[in-house]
């Protein structure tokens, strides 16, 4: 035992959306993201609508896939197997993958079984972020930090290190919603993309495509935010519980019974969108769906010429308004995390033996969640700079272990040095620090397990011990 001293304008609801169905419940919220017209000059094939993010889907699909496959090590003998496995679906595969995650199931069948049958040829690794990481012990940048994961959690027991404080599921999925999807989005296909002579809008965006540069550009943006086409249309607590499997007749809008993974479930970055949203105090899903569909009618009214100046002007205002609403969502979550592992240490302190086991172990899960989160505000478009130094510090390379002690580094080999100490109230202090930064910084406004009512009390505690020592 141990002791611990924008929002988006109401609008008509579109009669239709991608399948061509009609609107779930009969929500007004807003509209759906398409169909929207082919446009591109010169098309004179079959496609009329010129929507596709199917790409997109198809790497959160391998996301949650690989965050599945985390948790399959048995300590070391299927090490070899695991991590294989892992990599296929990290670095992509010729063979056809299974769709481990979201898999349908009773009340709420999924469409596609098979990566395939959403797109192929899809990878993770190729668009995740490579800039360097110093969030991660190694002086590694993000592809080196996701394979470091990848190999540990290959050789874990069900994703779980318990010596270390590592939820290997957990920290390869929060991660990787930031440095893959978030990344993609606004660091490339809305700023580098949105360019003039980028992807213009008066070409096609490859030989043989259906769409414009711009048109698809914007789309491929959209599926990397994860949202359902119809989640404008839906309530927070609709959008989540398709996240969660949970509602078949929220995420079925073209009625025939099943979930199609291309265009009505919620993924991810949008999951926790909706899960601030449930807070009754943001409105993220519609502010940042609803930007999307404003920027995309920009691009179709165009008509496949060129933008104007004009309409350049707005599509990037959309874009900004995208851009930094993501960036309160990760936000809002790394604030959350960092509140249940405050809580997390309050309630370890009263318990012993398995309890504190179990205990330990959803601390570690909270943990994950908020580095996953922290390292994920670090791979996006704005430098965070002295913020992202603070928040490192905070949070540190690994949570405080049962023996007080906790990651510093990796030696030569990978593996993992803890050579330092730090008591559980010290570090029930960083966490309300790191609070703080995030709301003081992000301006957070959901706010979930918000414990800054007691930074100034634990603080006054911690001064008072201190100085005691001294005296």
């Amino acid at each position: 035992m141990f002791k611990t001293t924008l929002k988006l304008s109401t609008a008509l609801v579109a009669a239709t959306f991608v399948a061509g169905a009609a609107q779930a419940d009969g929500h007004s919220h807003g509209k759906v993201y398409g169909p929207f017209p082919v446009t591109l000059k010169g098309y004179d094939g079959d496609k009329t609508n010129s929507v596709s993010y199917s790409g997109q889907v198809a790497r959160y699909v391998l996301h949650d896939s690989l965050k599945k496959l985390a948790s399959k090590g048995d300590g070391g003998a299927n090490a070899a197997d695991i991590e294989a496995q892992m990599m296929a679906y990290f670095k992509g595969s010729d063979e056809d993958l299974k769709i481990v995650a979201p898999a349908g199931k009773d009340g709420f069948p999924v469409k596609q079984t098979m990566l395939n049958e959403i797109s192929k040829g899809k990878n993770i690794s190729g668009k995740f972020y490579k800039g360097a990481m110093p969030a991660w012990p190694g002086n590694k940048n993000g592809v080196e930090v996701l394979e470091h994961m990848i190999k540990a959690a290959a050789m874990s027991n069900g994703g779980f290190d318990a010596e270390n404080g590592y939820d290997w599921g957990q920290l390869i999925s929060k991660f990787t919603l930031g440095a893959m999807a978030y990344n993609q989005a606004v660091d490339n296909y809305l700023d580098e993309k949105l360019g003039a002579d980028t992807k213009p809008n008066s070409k096609p965006y490859s030989d043989g495509s259906h769409y414009t540069g711009k048109e698809h550009s914007w789309d491929e943006a959209f599926g990397y935010f994860g949202a359902a086409a119809q989640s404008a249309t839906l309530t927070a607590e609709q959008n989540y519980g398709i996240a969660k499997g949970k509602d078949l007749a929220a995420a079925d809008a073209n009625g025939d019974g099943m979930v199609d993974l291309k265009s009505e479930y919620v993924f991810g970055n949008a999951y926790y969108a909706a899960g601030a949203d449930k807070s009754g105090k943001t409105e993220y899903m519609n502010t940042i769906v609803g930007a999307f569909i404003e920027g995309r009618e920009i691009i179709t009214a165009a008509k496949g010429e060129n933008l104007t100046d004009d309409q350049r002007t707005a599509l990037k205002a959309q874009a900004a308004i995208i851009a930094d609403n993501w960036e309160k969502v990760l936000a809002e979550a790394a604030f959350k995390y960092a509140g249940s592992v405050y809580k997390d240490i309050a309630k370890m302190g009263e318990l012993e033996g398995e309890e504190l086991n179990k205990a330990y172990r959803n601390y570690v899960k909270h943990w994950g969640e908020l580095k996953g989160f922290t390292m994920s505000l670090q791979a996006g478009k704005n430098n965070l700079g002295e913020t992202a130094v603070e928040l490192n510090k905070l949070v540190g390379f690994g949570p405080v272990t049962l023996d007080n002690t906790y990651v510093t580094g990796v030696d030569a080999e990978g593996n993992f040095v803890r050579d330092r100490k730090m008591t559980w109230s010290d570090y029930q202090l960083n966490m309300l620090k790191a609070q703080k930064l995030l709301a003081d910084t992000f301006g957070v406004e959901a706010r979930a397990n918000d414990q800054l009512a007691a930074l100034e009390g634990l603080a006054g505690k911690l001064d008072a011990a201190s100085n005691a020592e001294t005296d």
